[in-house]
């Protein structure tokens, strides 16, 4: 290329070089603009923002919160849809070691029922920030507790 753009002109016992082209996407392949770069300390700071949010059943908006709502609402505000339901979530990103947490993965618990069916964020250390049930607000837990720790299902990390 000659600087400002234009072609040199190819030797006349040569062919114009012409770029590799793109490879095709595939069912699987996606552009990488359309995955938001995520700062996973961030992502925790606004999840710790919302702290003291009432538990709200179904509740996805910051009047109220369920913990899959809370989930989607967070990662929405980074570019990042999460499906609604907790199941769901469980099977977007790549799972994560538990050795290996980080702010901003989501962290899965066994609690209602077999599987998956409580979602929460990883904020660093021991610690995540969760919508929890119907009697109380968006706050802070250890997951090595005695209630969460044998609960523990897995954690997934979504970019």
């Amino acid at each position: 290329m000659i600087p400002g753009g234009a072609r040199a002109p190819a030797p006349r016992d040569q062919a114009p070089v012409q770029p590799d082209p793109a490879p095709p996407l595939t069912a699987t392949a996606t552009p990488t603009s359309s995955h938001p770069v995520m700062d996973g300390y961030a992502l925790a700071g606004t999840a710790l923002g919302l702290r003291g949010i009432p538990y709200r059943n179904g509740g996805s908006d910051p009047s109220g919160f369920d913990c899959s709502g809370f989930t989607q609402y967070v990662f929405a505000q980074y570019g990042i849809a999460l499906p609604r339901e907790v199941r769901e979530q469980f099977r977007v990103g790549k799972a994560v070691k538990p050795d290996d947490l980080a702010a901003g993965d989501i962290i899965f618990f066994t609690t209602t029922d077999p599987g998956p069916s409580h979602v929460a964020i990883a904020i660093g250390g021991d610690e995540f920030v969760h919508a929890p049930s119907s009697t109380g607000v968006v706050r802070v837990e250890h997951l090595s507790s005695s209630y969460w720790s044998p609960r523990y299902l897995g954690a997934r990390r979504v970019n």
